[in-house]
């Protein structure tokens, strides 16, 4: 990589985004390029300080002109860099939890709908989606796929589904206390920072 590409792609993106507004801007897995300043051990001159602080720079440009809406997505939102989330920069933090009972039988329905499964697992999808709690779609995923092999089974049964739930959880009891705690925390001093300032005609008052 040469010296400062990084950063004039950033502006590249930004310019492009400048250019067909009124858009949205979606940055996925936003904790890899925006982790907080002087954590990135062993980087080479501080580049990911500058990527990041020519984000900021970009960020504040394009909310002045409240055509440009960005959008992050992270399972890390405690390694993100304070000033990202500031008011005026990333104004609503949504923390989107692990799927509930209801909202894991409709996964299980829609991942199911075109596979071949046995009448016992369409019979036993409420009794599933009870005992997936703490799992997300990958649990139905994994099902489809042969203990032992990387094809397809013909029948999807429940010894699948039992034997997918032997898995251990991707996100543990911990790691999901840490994430509403840290929401509650940004939601509060947001709060706190909006309640001192006068109101403003910004979009996001009326959410």
């Amino acid at each position: 990589m040469w010296f400062g590409e990084s950063e004039v792609n950033v502006r590249d993106v930004f310019d492009k985004a400048r250019a067909t507004a009124p858009c949205v801007m979606f940055f996925d897995e936003l904790d890899l390029i925006a982790k907080a300043r002087g954590s990135n051990l062993g980087d080479g001159g501080g580049a990911d300080d500058r990527v990041l602080n020519q984000i900021l720079t970009e960020m504040d440009d394009i909310n002045a002109k409240k055509n440009v809406f960005i959008i992050g997505a992270t399972n890390r939102p405690d390694q993100i860099d304070p000033a990202l989330l500031r008011p005026g920069r990333l104004d609503q933090l949504i923390y989107i939890p692990l799927p509930d009972e209801s909202s894991r039988l409709s996964i299980l329905k829609a991942t199911l709908r075109k596979s071949p499964v046995s009448d016992k697992v369409e019979k036993h999808l409420s009794y599933l989606a009870k005992k997936t709690e703490g799992f997300s779609e990958i649990t139905g995923e994994e099902a489809t796929m042969d203990e032992d092999e990387d094809d397809p089974v013909p029948e999807i049964t429940i010894a699948h589904f039992e034997e997918a739930m032997k898995v251990a959880r991707s996100v543990s009891d911990s790691d999901i206390r840490r994430y509403e705690m840290f929401a509650q925390n940004l939601q509060y001093s947001q709060s706190y920072s909006c309640s001192k300032k006068p109101k403003s005609s910004n979009w996001y008052d009326s959410l």
